[in-house]
Formats: structure tokens, C-alpha cells, sequence
């Protein structure tokens, strides 16, 4: 039987490889002094609102794994173990240690009402899949300019294709929804962005680089290949 770390590296070489070259996309690997709390503090002098420690942790535990095969050194961090008020979405240039961008995002509308707890892979259960995603291509749908995700975790995001999870916007995902309502807006699954910033984030991050939904899901924590050291 093929381990699971097998398996994703067998993912990871098919997907990943320019068939125009024969070989892969690379970035310049983490230094030593890029660990986690390294980029945290640096981070923190820069800028007000960063990722809590625990999940940029896990994100660049699996940038560490991931980056041979990205082709842009952006790692975007969703932590959903927060409510969906606050803004819980970062666009991070791991090689300047610099957020890019900071916003609100949605979680899938079977995930939880204010806070999000239930995480699937499976189709129709709109709920939001945790792990680690690549960004591909963009494309005009029914929430307008949007942008495929790639889901390289095997049961846990390897259906977001299939199932049409996007980053798209949408005005449910807007601050003002939340003001209003206590809460923003609930996606069938999807990461949705307020529609004044999804196409900058979309054109920031599309075409190879690396997502990470983190969650306070024990499941996923202890059985990810991706984020444990």
C-alpha cells in the first residue's frame, strides 16, 4: 500500500512538473533563520494584525515541504479557528516576511454559523475543507472573476476541484453583512472575499502558489503528513 507521504509526493511530481522543460518550478528554500518564530516576530513588528503562531506554525511546516514546487513565494494563511467577524485571511511574502494583504473570509454554510467547526471533503456537503491547496487558474463564473484550488491532502481537500471550490466574492462576505448580522455570509464551501478585494487577492496569489486552511480539527492536526515537523 502506498503511504500517504508517497502518495503526495507522487502528486506533487505530476502535477507540478513543466512538460515544455521536463523539470519543476523551484523557489529558493527556507533558510534557517526563516523558522516560524522567526517570520512571527518579524511580522509583528510590521504590521497589527498577523496570524497566531500556532497556524502560520503549521503553514510554514508545509511551505518547508511544498516550495520546490511553487512558483511564487506568497503562502496564504485562512485560520478559521476564528470567528468569521474578524479578519482571518493573509497574504504573506514568505522571502520579505511582509503581509500583503489582510481581509475578511467566508467558511462553507454547514461549517458553523459565527465560528467554524465541522470541515468536509465530500461533494454536496458544503462545508470547507481544511489543508494545503496550490492556486491554478482563473476564470469567469456565476460569482464573476474567480479562482481554481487544487487540493493536494489527500480526504481532506483532494475534491476541492471537483466540487467547484473557489475564491470568489461575494457580498455576503462583506464587514458590512457582519456588522449587520453578527457574522458574515456562509459560501456552499467556497473561501469567498469581499467583492472590492477578491480580484486583488485572486491576481496576487493565482497560478502556483500555496494555501493553507488551518482549523482546530484534531483529525486533520494529527493525521496531515504536511504540518507535523
Amino acid at each position: 500500500m502506498i503511504s500517504a507521504g508517497i502518495l503526495i509526493s507522487l502528486v506533487w511530481t505530476f502535477t507540478f512538473s513543466d512538460p515544455n522543460s521536463g523539470s519543476s518550478h523551484t523557489l529558493v528554500p527556507l533558510e534557517n533563520n526563516h523558522s516560524s518564530e522567526v517570520i512571527f516576530e518579524s511580522l509583528a513588528k510590521k504590521h497589527q494584525n498577523i496570524p497566531n503562531l500556532e497556524a502560520l506554525n503549521y503553514a510554514l511546516e508545509g511551505w518547508e515541504k511544498l516550495e520546490h514546487h511553487l512558483d511564487k513565494p506568497l503562502l496564504t494563511v485562512i485560520d478559521f479557528s476564528l470567528p468569521s467577524t474578524e479578519k482571518r485571511l493573509w497574504v504573506i511574502d514568505v522571502e520579505k516576511r511582509e503581509i500583503l494583504l489582510n481581509t475578511v473570509v467566508a467558511h462553507g454554510r454547514n461549517t458553523g454559523e459565527l465560528m467554524a467547526k465541522n470541515f468536509s471533503n465530500t461533494p454536496e456537503s458544503f462545508q470547507s475543507s481544511l489543508g494545503f491547496y496550490k492556486t491554478a487558474e482563473t476564470y469567469q463564473g456565476k460569482h464573476g472573476y474567480s479562482l481554481r484550488l487544487d487540493g493536494l491532502e489527500k480526504g481532506f481537500n483532494d475534491q476541492a476541484r471537483a466540487r467547484a471550490i473557489v475564491i470568489h466574492g461575494a457580498e455576503y462576505a462583506r464587514e458590512e453583512f457582519a456588522k449587520s448580522t453578527g457574522r458574515l455570509g456562509r459560501s456552499l464551501g467556497c473561501p469567498a472575499l469581499p467583492p472590492e478585494l477578491s480580484a486583488k487577492v485572486i491576481d496576487l496569489i493565482k497560478e502556483g502558489s500555496l494555501l493553507f486552511i488551518f482549523g482546530k480539527d484534531q483529525i486533520y492536526l494529527s493525521q496531515s503528513t504536511l504540518v507535523q515537523p
